[in-house]
């Protein structure tokens, strides 16, 4: 029978399936970080175990390290304490630790790929739920909970039920000024924050085929704010020239004999999924969003739609509810509100492309100086071809300053909080209540949206910028 990328990994990678219940899954690689591993660690202390594949674990804090003064000891206690937990686990465990300064360090999720960690046909976990942007190289990638982090930790690998399958495919061509995160966003508008629930989606379609490897994970990335459990995108020539040569990457005939298999990874002609949709990439423009859910989304230069609830008064409460944290209301123009905070980062948009792409809006601008900016790479990798390349110089010379690599204002764990009531225009992936930090008003944009938010002091079309 035909059969979908994604049945192939799972089957492939399949050690049991226990009668009625869930499949014992064998895990290839897994990532960990410093928020949700070290109750993993205490675990197996209790239990007498070793980690059972100590080779397969990579570590690298990113959630609380700060986005200055790195090689200075953390300040905050809490965030020190967690840092450190996490060295001592590495070094007592034997696993390899990318720690703060290291110069592979950065977010888990830039990092496993551009050091060519991330791997097609690989099964990939860590415990953080944006695990899915690996999925763009043709993994199947998905965030597990603290338990089981220790369970792959003790026997590398980990019981789940097998999720439904969908494909989403973007036919045409993107119009000018639209990235990757303005198609994620109509995606999570469309879907709604629960329409994936369940599901493994697939993305195809022209638009994802002429997507960079970059594009594809931030694409990836959001399949979580969907409820997916994860996404994908076959792997193709595209995968196979950016993972070339890279640090961990197969080498010589290793190399060519990964690439033939990954070539029989993608879907199959006529393989059947639960469930399949259409959109078209003419149809999406930059976006923004207006309330407390990524799936709360419209065009930058739309107005706030009316709720969708019609009879159930629960979820009418709850839109009026996030309206009224964001102060904004049904029917109002977005464009030309002013803003107190930009950031660019995060593992949705903290690549080098996503800086060219800032770089190229504030090129010959300044920074509006009522306008607060982090722009944070989202490794040392990304901040050392950001300096080779001379964005930080237009970057400078527009009155903009380059930190330390991080998940910085992406949630409220580190130094980098958006103060109660301030609006910030985000690159980030989520926009909750407090996300950025108490009483903090997110806008989740792409980094041309942020870009001319940041030179104009108000949410602002890219378009009319290019």
């Amino acid at each position: 029978m035909p059969r979908t990328l994604f049945d192939k990994i799972w089957d492939s990678h399949t050690v049991n399936v226990m009668d009625g219940g869930p499949t014992q899954l064998y895990i290839d690689r897994h990532y960990c970080h410093e928020v949700t591993s070290p109750q993993a660690f205490d675990g197996l202390r209790r239990r007498g175990l070793r980690v059972f594949r100590p080779e397969r674990t990579f570590c690298s804090p990113d959630h609380n390290i700060p986005t200055h003064d790195q090689e200075k000891e953390i300040a905050d206690e809490i965030s020190r304490r967690q840092v450190s937990a996490l060295t001592a686990n590495a070094n007592e465990f034997g696993l390899t630790l990318f720690g703060i300064m290291h110069e592979k360090n950065g977010i888990i999720h830039v990092i496993g790929p551009e050091n060519g960690l991330t791997l097609p046909g690989q099964t990939i976990v860590c415990g953080d739920s944006h695990t899915s942007t690996h999925g763009a190289f043709g993994a199947v990638a998905f965030g597990i909970g603290t338990s089981e982090v220790e369970m792959v930790l003790a026997g590398q690998c980990i019981l789940q039920p097998r999720p439904k399958t969908m494909r989403i495919n973007i036919h045409g061509r993107l119009n000018p000024g639209v990235t990757a995160k303005d198609v994620a966003l109509y995606v999570i508008a469309n879907m709604t924050t629960g329409g994936a629930t369940g599901y493994f989606v697939e993305y195809a379609g022209d638009v994802v085929r002429n997507m960079s490897m970059e594009e594809r994970m931030t694409l990836c990335n959001l399949s979580i704010e969907m409820g997916a459990r994860g996404g994908m995108v076959a792997p193709d020539q595209t995968t196979f020239d950016y993972v070339k040569g890279r640090c961990y990457a197969p080498k010589g005939d290793d190399w060519n004999r990964a690439v033939e298999y990954w070539k029989t990874l993608p879907s199959d002609p006529n393989a059947e999924f639960d469930r399949e949709i259409d959109f078209d990439g003419a149809d999406i423009a930059p976006r923004i969003t207006f309330g407390t859910n990524p799936g709360m989304g419209m065009d930058i230069d739309g107005t706030v739609p009316s709720p969708d609830v019609a009879g159930d008064d629960q979820s009418l409460r709850s839109y009026e509810k996030s309206l009224n944290y964001m102060g904004f209301s049904v029917g109002q123009r977005l464009e030309g509100h002013p803003v107190d905070f930009v950031f660019l980062g995060s593992c949705t948009n903290g690549r080098l492309e996503d800086f060219r792409a800032f770089a190229s809006i504030v090129k010959g601008r300044k920074k509006a100086s009522d306008v607060t900016a982090w722009l944070v790479p989202g490794s040392w990798a990304v901040e050392r071809q950001i300096r080779a390349e001379g964005i930080d110089v237009i970057l400078n010379d527009a009155g903009f300053e380059l930190r330390q690599p991080g998940c910085s204002a992406c949630l409220a764990m580190n130094d980098d909080k958006v103060p109660p009531g301030k609006l910030c225009v985000s690159t980030s992936n989520r926009n909750f209540e407090g996300r950025q930090g108490p009483g903090a008003r997110t806008i989740l944009a792409g980094p041309l949206v942020a870009a001319a938010a940041a030179v104009t002091g108000v949410i602002t079309d890219p378009r009319t910028l290019i």
